[in-house]
């Protein structure tokens, strides 16, 4: 069997899908220009915080969150006027998740470089997700 590497599969997306550096990123905040976008599991965001007033959409319901038609659709959970920019832990996660809204027709999105942890040495607030 010969299968795509998870690597390569981000490399490929990362080619198709733009990519914000985190000081680019943290002006576009400062400036409320964009929606964060925190992709990474519930669990990590307990654990280690989250970015200040990004939105918490984890990975596995990105799709059918966004999605109108999907019976688990999050209706006011973004807003569309603004551009979506996506974030996990290291920024692979989230190039993914661009890439699938790419595909989805979504075109006001963006990935966030080095995802999480780069975000934090640019200076962006972290703040605990309260467990609920």
């Amino acid at each position: 069997m010969n299968i795509k590497s998870s690597q390569k599969l981000v490399e490929e997306a990362n080619k198709s899908i733009e990519t914000l550096h985190p000081t680019e990123v943290k002006n576009l905040v400062e400036k409320d220009e964009i929606t964060l976008i925190d992709v990474r599991d519930i669990r990590e965001l307990w654990r280690d915080g989250t970015i200040e007033n990004s939105k918490h959409i984890p990975r596995g319901m990105l799709e059918f969150w966004l999605d109108p038609s999907s019976t688990y659709y999050q209706e006011n959970k973004i807003k569309e006027s603004k551009k979506m920019v996506f974030f996990c832990a290291m920024g692979f996660r989230s190039a993914l998740a661009t890439k699938t809204l790419v595909d989805m027709g979504f075109e006001n999105v963006a990935n966030a470089d080095g995802g999480f942890t780069a975000l934090k040495k640019a200076g962006l607030k972290v703040v605990q997700k309260e467990k609920k």
